[in-house]
């Protein structure tokens, strides 16, 4: 902390980088707006900002990875920040040479402007896990909107199936063999789902239970048309007791919309006559 108001932050004290890849190491900073001379306030401007390398206070002829008064900063350090409030840094193809601490400064136009985070960002050079990573996951080269340290895949499909890698996503250089993925529908696949089978079952069950009750009050239907129809003919039976009566049933339907069946009586000389059901009804006595 330097003067009041006068601050450089560095969300992150220390991060990891995989060489080769590209780290960037965020910083905010507030400068002091002025000062007081003892006589009046004076106001300051930011003309220089620098970052530094295993320094602490990174001033004079310490040297740089960026000053924005050179021409000669490594391109691989490139200042994304500005004069005012950003200061942050990346660093791009990490090298071993990169595992350090590295501090901002910014320089006014009166050295009561100058200030140096002695706190700094340390940069940690393949010692990263692979969780702390960002990874690029990529299916037959083509990447996936997945970016975490693992790979999740849900209801697998023959789709699924192909060649999977995985790169550092700052660095594609990185990229892994290929993890070869194949997807094989089973024996089962096409089977409806379980619920579906329950229901259907039940459906067949329901269906066959319907059925055999409705063929039972058939059934009952006919004996008692049946019953109703030999109380009918009771008297012509006991008239004539020499004679034998067949009866013909034919469909109950017909029985209740005509009210009118054929009786079949064969004669004691084995001749056949017909006589109605309505004739034996209207006479009772046959003559």
């Amino acid at each position: 902390m330097g003067a009041v108001g006068q601050t450089v932050i560095y969300p992150l004290t220390s991060t990891c980088a995989v060489r080769g890849s590209t780290v960037t190491l965020p910083c905010t900073f507030t400068p002091l707006k002025s000062f007081n001379d003892g006589q009046r306030e004076v106001p300051l401007k930011i003309v220089r900002v620098r970052w530094c390398k295993n320094h602490e206070v990174c001033q004079g002829g310490t040297p740089f990875v960026y000053d924005s008064n050179s021409t000669n900063s490594d391109p691989r350090y490139q200042y994304l920040g500005d004069m005012k409030t950003n200061c942050t840094l990346q660093i791009r193809d990490v090298q071993q040479g990169d595992n350090a601490t590295f501090r901002f400064r910014m320089r006014a136009d009166h050295p009561e402007g100058h200030f140096t985070n002695r706190t700094g960002v340390t940069v940690r050079v393949d010692v990263c896990t692979f969780h702390q990573l960002e990874v690029t996951w990529l299916k037959d080269d083509h990447a996936l909107s997945d970016t975490g340290p693992s790979l999740h895949l849900h209801s697998l499909t023959a789709e699924d199936s192909g060649n999977y890698t995985c790169a550092l996503k700052t660095n594609m250089k990185t990229l892994s063999e290929p993890y070869s993925l194949q997807v094989e529908a089973g024996a089962g696949g096409n089977l409806p789902p379980i619920p579906g089978v329950v229901f259907v079952v039940l459906l067949v069950v329901i269906a066959l239970v319907l059925f055999i009750i409705e063929r039972r009050l058939r059934a009952a239907e006919d004996q008692r048309a049946a019953e109703a129809l030999y109380s009918l003919l009771a008297p012509l039976t006991a008239a004539e007791p020499q004679q034998k009566l067949r009866m013909a049933v034919w469909d109950k339907n017909l029985l209740w919309s005509f009210m009118f069946l054929l009786a079949v009586t064969i004669s004691e000389n084995g001749e056949f006559y017909f006589d109605s059901l309505a004739a034996a009804a209207l006479h009772p006595n046959p003559v």
